[in-house]
């Protein structure tokens, strides 16, 4: 094995920390528009700031029985929100886009603190959050469908689309406000009610958006339940008041909800984990190739389904390639959320996935591969480790193929275009991957061979609310954002009218 250290890298940290009380939301479970406490025996929860180590909240730990108040609350709201007119569910979610804007500062802090996200991120995901909402606003008003006629001699078939019900959703550790907006918004959009739970690590924003948008939406139509998947996540998926759960999260989780949801047969919309190829010809833009990477890859440190963490380079430029990829890592700058505006990187979200990616690391050591950056954990307080780019991965090593869900970036080499498809697909996973060339015939070529949900040319985790977003094989199914999100949260009905008797 060989190891060279571009530059050590150092975590930034505030000088003089400067404290500022957070604008915290309530701890209890949100149901029927109102804060409510836990049961009187549930635990409490301690949320961690991953940046620091310290207990900056504590939330209940829900029980089954929270769960069973949040889905009648519900069912009672959908009565009468599954008849509103697309117009009054807009208004709605246009409001709920103006109240997140007018409470910026207070869901970036939230974010950042029980995150570790940069101040760019956190920045990014409220920006994204509100965009969401009124993307979904409009989109709720230009439904199309199948359209209305006679199929049949002297029958009139006429096509809706109704609301599916009670949605139960679980979102996770890594966006919280943002992968709550991708389901809040649809799912309200298309006339469901929602019982949630947030990741327990990082529940605070979910809960913030509560608390500010109590009374200002209709009560029962959002309902937040905290607490532990096993207990909260198992009642979601199994409780006959549901219509549908919808989860993002890991294939473990996806799996569970998929098993428990079918003993009712109750449908199931999952986006679960990733790990995108970056296919890079030999006629690419190396620089631009190594830049994006350098966004992708690292993006949320690393923990994003759809990070840019696999690359496979065409054997006659890897070794430029990879001189520029470190070169472009090498510039990242690690530390706290309040150390400074330039700060790119901030810490894993909690001790056991900090853990987890330890000990990615320690594999990749003991298998003998090329640590050509990186590769160590950051001493001191918080979370961190070092931006990684690891060399000369053989095909299938474990460390190309399974999630690792941090700063990590592999390298592989291809000597032909049949092999980059092979090895690309070669994957459990099938949410997204991105191709690297200046040749239009591969630019169309390629992507339809991937077989990856959403495919880049010449560039990585690009996200617009007008196209979709989700998954095949091991990544789950059903799509995030888009008409086709509106289209997964209802269901179709075909009324056929005789009038020719």
């Amino acid at each position: 094995m060989t190891t060279t250290q571009h530059e050590a890298f150092t975590v930034h940290r505030p000088a003089d920390p400067v404290v500022v009380p957070l604008p915290l939301p309530p701890a209890g479970h949100f149901i029927a528009g109102a804060f409510v406490p836990g049961s009187a025996d549930s635990p409490r929860i301690d949320v961690v700031n991953p940046a620091t180590e310290e207990v900056i909240a504590s939330i209940h730990a829900g029980t089954a029985g929270d769960v069973d108040t949040a889905v009648a609350a519900a069912v009672e709201a959908q009565k009468s929100w599954r008849n509103t007119t697309p117009k009054e569910r807009a208004d709605v979610l246009n409001l709920i886009a103006n109240i997140i804007e007018a409470n910026r500062a207070a869901f970036e802090a939230i974010e950042s603190a029980n995150t570790g996200k940069p101040p760019a991120v956190a920045e990014d995901d409220v920006t994204s959050t509100i965009d969401t909402f009124r993307f979904m606003a409009g989109a709720s008003r230009t439904l199309t469908s199948m359209a209305g006629g006679d199929y049949a001699t002297d029958h009139t078939s006429v096509i809706l689309r109704e609301p599916v019900g009670v949605v139960g959703v679980i979102t996770p550790w890594n966006y919280p406000l943002l992968m709550a907006a991708w389901k809040i918004a649809p799912i309200l959009a298309a006339g469901n009610s929602i019982v949630l739970k947030p990741s327990e690590q990082t529940p605070l924003s979910t809960l913030k958006l509560a608390e500010v948008l109590a009374g200002r939406i209709p009560d029962g139509i959002l309902n937040v339940v905290t607490g532990q998947g096993r207990i909260v996540g198992q009642r979601l998926s199994e409780h006959p008041d549901i219509a549908l759960v919808a989860l993002t999260g890991s294939v473990t989780s996806g799996q569970a909800v998929a098993e428990t949801a079918g003993r009712s047969v109750k449908r199931v919309h999952l986006e679960l984990g990733g790990k995108a190829p970056v296919v890079v010809f030999p006629d690419a833009d190396l620089q631009a190739a190594a830049a994006g990477v350098r966004n992708a890859g690292f993006w949320n440190a690393g923990q994003d389904c759809g990070a840019a963490c696999r690359v496979l380079v065409h054997e006659a430029v890897a070794e430029e390639f990879t001189r520029y990829l470190v070169n472009e890592v090498g510039t990242l700058v690690v530390g706290a959320p309040d150390s400074g505006a330039d700060v790119e990187i901030g810490p894993m979200i909690s001790r056991a996935h900090f853990e987890r990616v330890k000990e990615s690391l320690a594999d990749a050591r003991a298998a003998g591969l090329t640590i050509a950056l990186g590769g160590s954990v950051l001493e001191g307080t918080g979370y961190f480790i070092e931006p990684t780019v690891i060399t000369d991965v053989p095909s299938r090593a474990p460390i190309a193929t399974h999630e690792i869900f941090g700063p990590v970036v592999t390298v592989e080499t291809f000597s032909s275009t049949e092999e980059a498809v092979r090895r690309a697909n070669e994957s459990p996973y099938g949410l997204s991957a991105s191709v690297w060339t200046r040749d239009s015939s591969l630019t169309l070529r390629v992507p339809k061979q991937l077989d990856f949900g959403t495919v880049w040319v010449n560039s990585h985790l690009v996200l617009a609310c007008e196209v979709p977003w989700g998954g095949f094989k091991g990544s789950g199914y059903g799509r995030d954002l888009s008409l086709y999100a509106l289209d997964d949260y209802s269901r179709t009905k075909h009324v056929m009218i005789n009038h020719g008797a």
